[in-house]
């Protein structure tokens, strides 16, 4: 099999004096995968956090009622700075690890043990899984129950 028709696999190929004929030498320092340093901002493990803990069956929304209700006009503005996704996360990265705190509102006749277990499972799970971080903690606060007869506290939009 001449050069041309030999498989190559991203390494480079070469004979030297010492070394055997065909030997591989690898360059670089290493698999690629490892070279460099990867920064993740706190705002992409908090919408992660926020997507996955609405998922749960239970959760309501995000935030206390003042967030939800600054967050709904902050939402409607050009230019809002924080997204609805994030509403009642925040999250503290490092290096490796990630500790998260939620304020969320649950609903009527669930139970808050069985919905912050899940949310933590589900948070955990995501955030791991995406990230590659350890999340060390997540802590949950309950800041309201929605009742069934209760409306959403968003502000009526002025245009119709």
């Amino acid at each position: 099999m001449s050069d041309m028709d030999s498989p190559r696999s991203g390494q480079d190929t070469i004979e030297t004096s010492g070394t055997a004929k065909g030997q591989t030498i690898r360059r670089g320092g290493g698999d690629p995968g490892t070279r460099g340093r990867t920064t993740i901002a706190d705002g992409v493990v908090e919408k992660i956090t926020g997507m996955a803990a609405r998922d749960v069956a239970g959760v309501h929304a995000m935030g206390s009622g003042m967030s939800r209700t600054f967050g709904a006009v902050r939402d409607r503005v050009p230019g809002g700075t924080k997204s609805g996704v994030t509403r009642g996360v925040k999250a503290e990265v490092g290096e490796k690890q990630t500790a998260l705190d939620l304020e969320i509102v649950v609903e009527y006749g669930v139970s808050i043990a069985d919905v912050a277990r899940d949310v933590r499972e589900n948070v955990v799970a995501a955030v791991e899984r995406m990230t590659g971080l350890e999340v060390v903690e997540v802590n949950i606060a309950v800041s309201d129950v929605k009742l069934p007869d209760e409306e959403d506290e968003e502000p009526e939009p002025r245009i119709r």
